[in-house]
């Protein structure tokens, strides 16, 4: 059975039959099943008898992810990239002046900048990208981290008690992503963004490790993981090839914006991953790109197709071009090769 499937036989049918009222009465129209699942989960979790605690966490974090998703909604079609750091480093420092300055150049792209809405580098995001594009989700900690004053009385910030819920957020929404050097907090944050990448459970984003001008502490980390992991064998060759490091505030603006230059977005149908374009490759393109990347698939080859039934049937994004292959799911975390060779196409032109 899959996890997603809960089952009812552990609830009356009349109770069944209150929860499908009570949906009903409170006006609900769309995604009622989804709806019935959450309900149906939070009866059990009583009829289990949960512990207090595990309960709690369960309420808090349901609350707080609602409030989030309240609060993102009416920005769903605007592009965001969340940028990490330390809470801990000065206004006067480089990494502080290449995080406002990177937030800067995006938020004049037309981006918003999400942060943890804290001081340090995310202050000097929020400074960089003002405080009509930025999102702030802070973390409500009993010693430290308070929302700084460019985010903080913003009603597009939200605090969250649970790192999970927030990190959740801070994730979901964006479509690329700047880590300045910071503490584990921020090592945690970069290593799940790489971890998402590599297990596919992510579609492909842009990644850049900024530092200040001359900055060795990304370089540092790079040595780490090609003399020691990569030998260990706990990681393979590539996994970092996904990552641009860089100390050029240009660098990674470049990074974030050219990812999205000619890659639109993907969805699988079936076992076939369709890959949807901005500009429709030729006949010499798609075979190159065969010949480059056939590596990557199970079976058959990259080709063009119109949109699939499951697209028609939501008007999935039924103006681009796409092409399609049946890819090898042992691969899926070297997508990013393949969106980068489409971004490059001289078929976008200049």
């Amino acid at each position: 059975m899959s996890t997603t499937d809960i089952p009812e036989n552990d609830l009356t049918p009349e109770l069944i039959d209150d929860i499908d009222r009570l949906i009903g009465d409170a006006g609900i129209s769309n995604n009622r099943t989804l709806i019935r699942r959450i309900l149906t989960s939070g009866l059990q979790l009583g009829t289990d008898d949960t512990d207090r605690l595990d309960l709690k966490i369960t309420s808090a974090s349901l609350i707080e992810m609602r409030n989030a998703f309240r609060l993102f909604a009416p920005y769903h079609d605007v592009a965001k990239a969340t940028i990490f750091g330390s809470a801990r480093t000065q206004p006067d420092s480089a990494a502080y002046r290449a995080a406002h300055d990177a937030a800067a150049a995006l938020a004049r792209d037309g981006w918003m900048v999400v942060t943890g809405a804290g001081p340090g580098i995310m202050q000097a995001a929020a400074e960089g990208a003002g405080p009509d594009m930025s999102i702030g989700v802070s973390i409500r900690l009993p010693f430290e981290e308070k929302a700084n004053e460019i985010i903080g009385q913003d009603p597009k910030h939200v605090a969250m008690k649970y790192f999970f819920t927030r990190k959740l957020m801070l994730v979901k929404e964006s479509t690329g992503f700047i880590c300045v050097p910071g503490g584990f907090g921020t090592l945690d944050e970069m290593f799940e963004l790489l971890t998402l990448q590599q297990t596919g459970k992510a579609e492909p984003v842009p990644i850049v490790l900024l530092d200040e001008p001359g900055g060795v502490f990304w370089k540092n980390l790079e040595h780490y993981i090609r003399d020691t992991m990569m030998p260990a064998g706990v990681i393979s060759p590539d996994d970092l090839d996904r990552v641009l490091i860089t100390d050029s505030v240009e660098e990674a603006h470049a990074a974030i914006v050219g990812f999205w230059r000619n890659y639109d977005s993907l969805r699988w149908v079936g076992d076939t991953l369709v890959l949807r374009l901005k500009h429709e490759p030729t006949d010499a393109e798609i075979a190159d790109l065969n010949e480059r990347f056939g590596f990557l698939l199970k079976e058959g080859a990259i080709r063009r197709v119109a949109p699939f039934a499951p697209e028609k049937a939501d008007r999935d994004k039924l103006d681009l071009p796409r092409i399609a292959l049946v890819l090898n799911q042992f691969k899926v975390g070297s997508l990013f090769q393949l969106v980068n060779a489409i971004n490059q196409l001289p078929s976008i032109g200049a």
